[in-house]
């Protein structure tokens, strides 16, 4: 019997809801076919975009959306995606070499904050610093954010359909500088972007929050020499980024049970990652002024395992294993809230680690096991952290209180065994009623268009709370939800 305990002297502060943020990237089957149908489509639809994805994603209560990249961005003018669908043009994006699409900018600034009013997320732009000039930057915020009929570009903004503004708080300044976004070193990218940060100040009228390009995973050598340059010019800076993806461990769906192990353990390094990037951007920021980002993460398998089979490029089918994985980074960022401000999953639709996976047709659409642990955690947003005494390594738990409800979520992290817990409370007052929810199923299950509801939560369960404690069981390979109201 494993023996936890609630400890609310000890919690981190509030559980910011940016933690439960997305990120919709403009490459294959993100957008095209998935996200946007267009309006003329046969498939269920507001304003182009799937009623499905709108309904299912606003239901979790989305707080922020990235866009449009991503390696997309690199090479993204935003003035192609705006005016008359009609007359935008055809690019050669990032992605061509890839899979030879191109992009039709049917979707751009307008639509795509369309879709974040219609389902609830804020929106997150990402700007190209790489082959555009700190003015296409600083007119792109003019254009979204700038009081109606204020200025040229906002009376062109209300001539394309949105008098008022767009309501864009979160600006990223450049992506993966470090990569494809000009190989730069952290030096010249500091330079760059206090460079761009400045420039673009000049038009902040609605409290923008600058975002500048962090590490590549364990980088922490960029983050220390972006840090130490930055601190000496001191540019508008809301929050520093970096990026990690676990993968490499099997096929996503026929794995092993050695790689099952490795890819839980390949998740969890994501505690160390947040420790140490917060341990070096301290020495240059003692008052933690900037606050960490985790752009992009989740797991990147080898692509052609979703329902388009190769043809979205890295689209990949979601198993249980996904899930825990999920749960147990959501779990992390809960459990350093005091340090993580905002995180984006990676992707939200039809590629990578994503929520949805849909098809060409009317009803080919499903959520995968994903967006069910997003589903079962979203009571976390913007609730009081709780600290968990006494978690051993083979689970992943995080607790929180909000409205008078205690919420505790689980994964247990071991492929073929079940954990029994006996939860117990130092200073959480424990109420008569407790409710507990499974999302559990084999490892290797997964949802088709054939079977949507094959990994699916089950009904509530009631359980009693005796002198203090509630004992329960966390199945193998499993993320669970209990709710204990005070």
């Amino acid at each position: 019997m494993n023996r936890i305990c609630l400890v609310a002297a000890d919690g981190r502060g509030t559980i910011r809801r940016e933690i439960y943020g997305h990120f919709s990237e403009h490459i294959g089957g993100v957008f095209r076919g998935g996200l946007w149908v267009g309006e003329d489509s046969p498939i269920p639809n507001t304003r182009g975009f799937r009623n499905f994805v709108i309904e299912r994603f606003r239901a979790i209560d989305p707080p922020v959306l990235r866009y449009p990249g991503g390696c997309f961005a690199e090479t993204y003018d935003w003035r192609d995606g705006i005016g008359p669908r009609a007359s935008r043009p055809r690019r050669v994006n990032w992605w061509y070499k890839n899979d030879r699409r191109v992009e039709t900018n049917e979707v751009g600034t307008h639509e795509f904050t369309d879709f974040c009013h219609m389902t609830g997320a804020a929106p997150y732009l990402a700007g190209n610093i790489t082959s555009l000039t700190p003015m296409d930057m600083r007119d792109w915020m003019e254009y979204c954010d700038f009081p109606a009929g204020e200025t040229t570009l906002s009376e062109e903004r209300a001539k394309n359909g949105s008098p008022e503004p767009l309501g864009v708080r979160f600006w990223g300044i450049g992506n993966e500088n470090w990569g494809g976004g000009g190989n730069m070193t952290p030096e010249m990218y500091a330079r760059e972007y206090a460079r761009y940060a400045t420039i673009c100040d000049s038009v902040n009228v609605g409290g923008a929050r600058f975002i500048a390009c962090g590490a590549n995973s364990f980088d922490i050598g960029w983050t220390d020499r972006f840090m130490r340059e930055w601190s000496a010019k001191c540019a508008p800076l809301w929050g520093l980024s970096f990026h990690y993806y676990c993968g490499s461990a099997g096929d996503p769906i026929a794995f092993t049970h050695e790689e099952w192990d490795r890819l839980i353990a390949q998740a969890g390094r994501m505690e160390e990652l947040i420790e140490r990037h917060a341990a070096a951007m301290r020495t240059f920021d003692p008052e933690r002024r900037v606050r960490i980002v985790v752009d992009e993460w989740g797991v990147w398998h080898p692509d052609g395992s979703g329902p388009s089979k190769g043809y979205n490029l890295f689209e990949q089918q979601s198993t249980m294993r996904d899930a825990v994985v999920t749960a147990l980074t959501l779990n992390i960022f809960n459990n350093h809230c005091d340090t993580v401000y905002m995180a984006n999953a990676a992707q939200l639709c039809n590629n990578l680690h994503c929520l949805f996976l849909t098809g060409p047709n009317p009803g080919e659409e499903l959520v995968t096991p994903t967006y069910h642990v997003f589903d079962l955690f979203k009571r976390h947003q913007g609730a009081r952290h709780i600290h968990t005494a006494g978690v051993p390594a083979s689970l992943s738990v995080s607790a929180s209180e909000r409205d008078g409800v205690v919420t505790l979520t689980a994964a247990n992290l071991n492929y073929d065994r079940d954990e029994a817990v006996e939860l117990s409370s130092f200073d959480v007052p424990l109420g008569a009623r407790a409710r507990l929810t499974h999302l559990t199923a084999e490892p290797h299950a997964h949802n088709t268009f054939e079977a949507p509801e094959t990994v699916s939560p089950g009904a509530p369960i009631e359980l009693p709370v005796a002198d203090g404690r509630i004992v329960f069981t966390v199945p193998a390979a499993s993320v669970t939800r209990l709710e204990i109201e005070e």
